[in-house]
């Protein structure tokens, strides 16, 4: 029998979706969310499922857009220049293939060049390249073939060709943009499934568009949602890889969702925070909490509108994120799905009230 979980998950990761260019995505949220729906004029989309009047309304947001990029120019020989759509480490990228959309509508496949080790000197084998030295190989003999035959023009957006898998391990899934299409399922399943249950709350449910390149979008849809608190639903970095302190793991696959507390763009509510790590813990929800020194999220966008928002992160460790793959537990996974569900149906207005009340501590 097919798992919807996964079929969901591979169409979310399959998608063509970088900052700007998130229609494949955005269609697969209206599809699944049904509904009516609404968007603002960049883009995001919104679902609201309606509660009582004297509850809070809360915002369940999870980004669309994945890390990708944009042709710059062609080369007289045919080859495409490229800048990022947000970021990368350029290490990971040569010889990995990739996916263009033309404004056509086409997409055409393509390969990040890459010198060959025997023409290398010493200095380049000790360098890594930067995106923007790089280039992409369509196949093109010349700048004309590829404008006018291939349709490829500047400002095509792009994106990694990966297909999604399980692996032998069939708990562990690996695909591309699991940052942010972890997230982005949750928040659809969870506004499935909220539907049919009783939920004090007023729910919305937000797509939001071009988180990679500054929280962009974020900022346009809070004003549309006026939330009175958020939570942000994202595919969050693991560190329990080779090259990471393990004793020191906040973000380890199977060890279930990720709890954060502050990163350089937002310190999240501490009422709101904590009243989501007890309802895990009360529930028997594996969890962790982060405290993180690099990185951010839509929450720093969110947390700061207008008189403020208060604001709690909730992750889905993935491994390998802003590469060409990435890798989440299925565990972890629903089990941020549980906890979200648990925080739709058991947040209320007294719980609004204490993430407020700076006053009364």
């Amino acid at each position: 029998m097919a798992d919807p979980t996964l079929d969901l998950l591979r169409r979310l990761s399959e998608a063509f979706g970088p900052p700007g260019h998130e229609h494949a995505v955005r269609r697969i949220f209206a599809q699944e969310v049904g509904g009516e729906l609404r968007t603002d004029r960049v883009g995001s989309v919104m679902a609201e499922l309606p509660g009582s009047a004297a509850a809070p309304r809360v915002m369940l947001e999870s980004h669309l857009d994945e890390v990708g990029f944009a042709v710059r120019s062609i080369t007289p020989e045919g080859f495409l220049k490229i800048t990022t759509l947000g970021s990368w480490w350029g290490h990971t990228l040569p010889a990995q293939r990739v996916r263009i959309l033309t404004r056509r509508g086409d997409e055409l496949l393509g390969v990040i060049t890459s010198k060959p080790p025997h023409f290398l000197s010493e200095e380049e084998r000790a360098t890594v390249q930067k995106p923007d030295q790089l280039c992409i190989d369509v196949g093109a003999s010349s700048a004309a073939q590829a404008s006018r035959e291939f349709g490829i023009a500047p400002g095509d957006p792009i994106v990694p060709d990966v297909a999604f898998t399980t692996l032998r391990n069939a708990d562990l899934l690996l695909g591309k943009a699991f940052d942010n299409r972890a997230g982005t399922g949750v928040l659809i399943q969870a506004l499935q499934q909220l539907r049919q249950l009783p939920h004090p709350n007023t729910i919305v449910g937000v797509g939001a568009v071009q988180e990679e390149v500054g929280a962009r979008g974020a900022r346009c849809a809070v004003a549309m949602a006026k939330p009175d608190l958020a939570i942000v639903l994202e595919g969050a970095p693991a560190d329990d890889t080779p090259g990471c302190t393990l004793s020191e793991a906040q973000g380890a696959l199977g060890r279930g969702g990720q709890i954060r507390l502050l990163d350089p763009t937002a310190l999240m509510n501490r009422p709101l925070a904590h009243w989501v790590i007890d309802l895990a813990a009360e529930l028997g929800l594996p969890h962790q909490v982060a405290v993180r020194t690099s990185g951010g999220t839509d929450a720093s966008a969110i947390h700061l509108h207008e008189l403020g928002v208060p604001t709690v992160v909730i992750g889905v460790p993935a491994r390998y994120i802003h590469t060409h793959q990435s890798m989440i537990h299925r565990h972890d996974y629903h089990a941020v799905l549980q906890l979200v569900l648990a925080i739709g149906q058991r947040l209320d207005a007294a719980v609004a009230a204490r993430c407020t009340d700076f006053l009364g501590h």
